[in-house]
């Protein structure tokens, strides 16, 4: 069983038991995050679309750490002008364990 979530404006594939990497999320480490927005839900080929979402269906999940992502550089260039910038950020990630899929 899987479920297309929307989290944190971002849509993710999520199964249980799976840990997935989203957008800083405000909840602490060790609490569990509810997620309404699920957008299709598929129990062994019994697909239900939502419209834009499915009603009843929720998916839940535990926040297992906050961490920073790789960092990420952004180089710019005129050609012939002598401008060159160099300039990177490390964007914040909460790592989540997928619990359960109710559908």
């Amino acid at each position: 069983m899987y479920a297309i979530v929307e989290i944190a404006g971002q849509q993710m594939k999520v199964e249980k038991g799976r840990k997935i990497y989203v957008h800083r999320l405000e909840n602490a480490e060790g609490e569990t995050v509810v997620f309404d927005k699920v957008l299709l839900v598929d129990d062994e080929g019994a697909v239900k679309v939502g419209t834009p979402i499915v009603d009843g269906a929720s998916v839940s999940a535990t926040v297992v750490e906050h961490i920073k992502g790789d960092k990420v550089l952004v180089f710019k260039k005129k050609r012939r002008k002598g401008y060159q910038k160099m300039n990177g950020h490390r964007q914040y990630l909460t790592k989540i364990q997928i619990e359960e899929v109710i559908g």
